[in-house]
This record gives C-alpha cells, sequence and structure tokens, in this order.
C-alpha cells in the first residue's frame, strides 16, 4: 500500500514523499525518471542488476530509469515500481 504524506505551509508545498514497503519516491527536480539503490543488502549483494542486466551506478547513486515495474537484484531479488517524473529510493531488502 502506498502512503503519501505532504507537508503544507500556506499554499506552498516544501515536501511531497510516497513510501512504500520497499523505499520512497519524490519528485525529481528535473521531470525525468530515476532510481536510487540506496541499501546493499547488508553487503551480500554479489553483482547488482536491474531487470537481469547490470546496474552501472553505485550504491546511493542516481540513474535514469524507464517508469514502471522493475526486478532488482542484490544478494536476493525485490520488484519495486518507479513513477514516471519520481526519483525511487530503494533501501529495504528484507520480507
Amino acid at each position: 500500500m502506498r502512503r503519501t504524506f505532504c507537508w503544507l505551509v500556506g499554499l506552498s508545498v516544501i515536501g511531497c514523499t510516497a513510501h512504500d514497503l520497499r523505499g520512497s519516491s519524490t519528485p525529481s527536480l528535473d521531470g525525468q525518471t530515476y532510481l536510487v539503490v540506496v541499501d546493499d543488502n547488508g553487503g551480500q549483494c554479489g553483482p547488482l542488476t536491474v531487470d537481469g542486466a547490470p546496474w552501472p551506478h553505485a550504491v546511493g547513486v542516481a540513474g535514469a530509469i524507464i517508469p514502471g515495474d522493475h526486478i532488482v537484484t542484490c544478494g536476493t531479488e525485490v520488484a519495486v515500481r518507479v513513477e514516471s517524473g519520481q526519483t525511487y529510493r530503494l533501501d529495504y531488502w528484507g520480507p
């Protein structure tokens, strides 16, 4: 279940973050879509892949990605959904 928390001050939005089990997303600054793998699964990563291909970005570094559902593998496999125009930060590998 996805929940969105927005903090409003007057009529200005100062932050809006969507959270799910695996991580969180925020609007990207340039309107593009990004994935950031924040956690290396406790050092148990092995090769980091997204949809079966090596992920060329270091842990903590945003990489451009096509919006939609993706399978991220890092010692275990998780499914994430990255919405268009968002930066999704994957930070939980647990069950």
